[in-house]
């Protein structure tokens, strides 16, 4: 980049340096963000399509998952990267949603586009993007049921739909039902902490052979194979420390000069460690976590007094089972007294996936709890556990806000019909930003209508007749291609999961939009930016990507941007 001064350049960036300003930088940054928006497209809703992601060192992912899809490609594009950081944020915030949220980012930006190429100015585009966003929002506050905790039947469909079109919808009623007892479970008065709810995946059995625990278990065993594998009534003591002889606080040096003297010494030591575990039996304690290790003659003391006995169990597990169990983890064995025990029905050693696991279950109360994943390969128990993540998520989104939608496309829908009403009041320029905004926001039941090999011009159409006639949960069947009222049929979405898809959509889209000059150093990682020619061409040959195994060469397909 050079300004004349004088009659003489004036280098204003350093050599190698690249710059792309005005139309071109929009186009550029336009055209990435569909790219990403497009390479997801096809996995929307209960007919979408799967991709098959294939890293450098040959680990494949087989999805759906639109966060997932989009944190396995390698993309290198900045303002592609803004669209990954919608998806990010859904799946923080809500856990599902994510490709619905891009798909929208990405129909914005193809919107804008247009309008950009009439002339209209950037800045009045972001203001009526502004304005519908916020009028989308009243429109789904106002079409939002409500819905509480104990209402387990709609919180199960809401988990259901959240399965719907992933690895685990053959068994979705069994998992529905299994997510909402244990999100209802770890439920309390200070919110719900999904971390208290463990999965744990095993390979071998059907999808429908999941369980849930009641309680915790660990990938451990018992530390010596004469204590008992099954202890019922368990009373639960967990120690932060290393079961085993005390050292002193200083360095010190003992001399022996007689083997008597040696013999006491060792004799000493065992008896610390016989203390240690009279104190343990004085308790009544009959199962011992510790998070170090266990001396041996601790182990033999240990096996002899019936107390089943675990080491190096990590901090988390260790956390995990005292909230499971009510007891209090200590860290200094002194002061461990009756009142620092747990207590549950039974702690058992089995076998789990060809690991052996130590179960703490039937606990009262349980505030911690664990879901056993099962299926035929590793494939099939990953993406039932991203189903089931998705799922969780949006169960505690509902219980929290107590609002939900009709999917379907539903939603959306009648947000475009609101938003273009209000257009209609608004007047000026920004009207049309508003009017695109509607159109864009119709993206999301033309692409199930798409995904599911239906006509998306007559969906739409009979979408739009059943919400003009006031039917505001009208959605699309999928699976028939009808239209039908969506909250008769169970099909049901928390409001946080449109809300913020449309929110963080619309950020994204008016960051991209308001970058006019685009300033990449000569060491860049995207120094090397292809044309917009060039990324409407990859674009275009990513229309195809739709079915399993599309994904597998991406990083060479999309060079400079993947």
């Amino acid at each position: 980049m050079a300004q004349q001064l004088g009659g003489q350049p004036l280098i204003v960036l350093a050599g190698g340096a690249q710059r792309t300003s005005g139309r071109d930088a929009q186009s550029m940054n336009i055209t990435a963000g569909k790219a990403v928006a497009e390479a997801i497209r096809t996995t929307l809703g209960p007919r979408g399509m799967d991709k098959m992601l294939v890293d450098s060192s040959g680990t494949v992912v087989v999805t759906n998952d639109g966060a997932t899809i989009l944190a396995e490609m390698d993309i290198d594009h900045p303002a592609a990267n803004m669209i990954v950081e919608v998806a990010k944020t859904q799946e923080d915030e809500v856990a599902d949603g994510t490709t619905t949220a891009v798909v929208l980012a990405g129909e914005f930006l193809h919107q804008a586009e247009t309008l950009l190429t009439q002339k209209l100015h950037p800045t009045t585009v972001t203001q009526g993007y502004r304005q519908a966003a916020t009028k989308a929002k009243e429109i789904l506050d106002g079409i939002a049921t409500d819905v509480s905790k104990s209402d387990t039947e709609i919180l199960e469909k809401i988990a259901s739909t959240a399965m719907t079109g992933k690895g685990a919808e053959s068994a979705k009623d069994l998992l529905s039902q299994l997510v909402v007892e244990a999100v209802t479970s770890v439920s309390d008065e200070d919110g719900i902490d999904l971390d208290n709810i463990r999965i744990k995946k095993a390979v071998g059995g059907a999808i429908n052979e999941s369980e849930l625990v009641e309680g915790v278990l660990i990938q451990k065993e018992r530390v010596q194979e004469n204590m008992p594998y099954y202890i019922e009534d368990a009373r639960v003591a967990i120690y932060g420390g290393k079961f085993e002889v005390r050292e002193t606080e200083l360095d010190s040096e003992v001399n022996v000069s007689d083997p008597a003297e040696l013999q006491l010494f060792l004799d000493q030591e065992q008896q610390q460690l016989k203390d240690m575990v009279n104190k343990l039996v004085e308790l009544k304690a009959n199962v011992l976590f510790t998070d170090a290790g266990i001396h041996d003659v601790a182990q033999h003391f240990l096996a002899e007094a019936g107390i089943l006995a675990v080491r190096r169990t990590k901090a988390s597990d260790q956390k995990a089972i005292a909230r499971a169990t009510g007891a209090r983890i200590v860290t200094n064995f002194d002061d461990i007294k009756e009142t620092d025990l747990g207590h549950a029905g039974e702690v058992v050693q089995q076998d789990l996936g060809g690991d052996q696991h130590i179960f703490i279950t039937d606990v009262k109360d349980a505030k911690a709890v664990t879901l056993i994943l099962r299926g035929g390969t590793e494939h099939v128990v990953d993406e039932v556990e991203r189903a089931i993540d998705d799922s969780l998520g949006v169960v505690r989104a509902t219980i929290e806000d107590g609002k939900v939608v009709a999917g379907g496309g539903s939603p959306e829908l009648e947000v475009a019909l609101g938003v273009r009403d209000f257009a209609e009041s608004v007047g000026g320029r920004e009207q049309l930003a508003i009017e695109a905004f509607a159109d864009a926001v119709e993206v999301i039941p033309r692409t199930l209508a798409e995904n599911a090999g239906l006509d998306p011009i007559d969906s739409i159409v009979s979408l739009r007749s059943q919400h003009d006639g006031g039917n505001v949960s009208a959605g699309l069947n999928a699976d028939t291609g009808d239209v039908i009222d969506m909250a008769e049929e169970g099909v049901y979405e928390p409001l946080r999961v449109k809300t913020q898809a449309i929110k963080s959509a619309t950020e994204a889209a008016i960051m991209i939009l308001r970058i006019d000059d685009v300033i990449a150093a000569s060491d860049a990682p995207s120094g090397g930016q292809p044309s917009p020619e060039e990324l409407e061409a990859m674009m275009g040959g990513m229309g195809g990507m739709g079915g399993m195994g599309g994904m597998g060469g991406m990083g060479g397909m999309m060079p400079g941007m993947m």
